[in-house]
């Protein structure tokens, strides 16, 4: 069954992570939304990070598990943004892309079991 989590950039331009290459480089909500889609239904993400590692060879592997059924929608609320991601991909692995993509910058507001 997946899980429905409900995510905020408070303030969307600062919602980048601390490596330029890993973070997101889109504006807007629909943009940011295909780009964590992108992050969490394919390996593109965690191999560039996988490589930057001092030893690339010993990174857990399942750390780069994917949900090609992954859906991500954003929306444009005042001057946040958004995101609804309904995935079968465990938290500890949005929580770590969304680091990647966005920092500090994002907040898990709800979880919710679909």
């Amino acid at each position: 069954m997946p899980t429905r989590y409900y995510i905020r950039l408070p303030v969307p331009a600062q919602a980048r992570g601390g490596d330029a290459d890993l973070s997101f480089h889109a504006q807007g909500a629909e943009a940011l939304a295909e780009e964590l889609q992108e992050a969490l239904r394919t390996t593109t993400l965690f191999d560039r990070w996988s490589a930057k590692q001092a030893e690339p060879d010993d990174v857990d592997p399942a750390l780069g598990a994917t949900d090609a059924a992954a859906v991500v929608t954003g929306r444009q609320n005042d001057l946040h943004v958004e995101l609804e991601v309904v995935t079968h991909l465990p938290s500890a692995l949005l929580r770590q892309r969304m680091a990647l993509l966005a920092g500090h910058g994002w907040q898990l507001r709800d979880v919710t079991a679909d």
